[in-house]
């Protein structure tokens, strides 16, 4: 019996293929804490970004694609719900891909806007399985 050899050396064959890693941007202008968040995260296999105002991250979301953001509300220079609109304006996709992290929520202004927009929100302090669950559930 003659057979054909296949073209692929064997070592291809059984290579499976990469891992896709989703990008989060974290928002927080406590670098501790965007700091753990970074951390966190990249042990649950997501490729993280971090920006520490509202401007910066408005920058990086005009310059890459993010699966998700967490964001704080509360910051200096360019609010949570202000990047918010802007960013939603640049990648609409990331329109229901923003988790805010915030102590302010029981603030009228903040829960108006957490409100009207729907937006996954945690308030801090917040147990860490719990922004782990919530970016789960929101990326599959």
């Amino acid at each position: 019996m003659n057979t054909v050899p296949d073209s692929q050396p064997e070592s291809a064959k059984d290579e499976k293929p990469p891992i896709q890693f989703k990008a989060v941007l974290v928002v927080d202008d406590d670098r501790q804490l965007a700091s753990a968040l970074q951390w966190i995260l990249a042990d649950e296999n997501y490729f993280v970004d971090i920006a520490y105002d509202g401007e910066e991250a408005l920058l990086k979301i005009k310059d890459n694609d993010y699966d998700a953001v967490v964001c704080d509300v509360m910051m200096p220079r360019l609010r949570g719900d202000e990047l918010f609109v802007k960013a939603r304006d640049l990648r609409p996709q990331l329109v229901d891909r923003f988790i805010f992290i915030t102590g302010y929520a029981a603030g009228p202004e903040i829960n108006l806007f957490l409100t009207k927009t729907g937006a996954k929100y945690l308030v801090k302090p917040f147990p860490m399985q719990k922004l782990i669950d919530c970016v789960k559930q929101l990326l599959g």
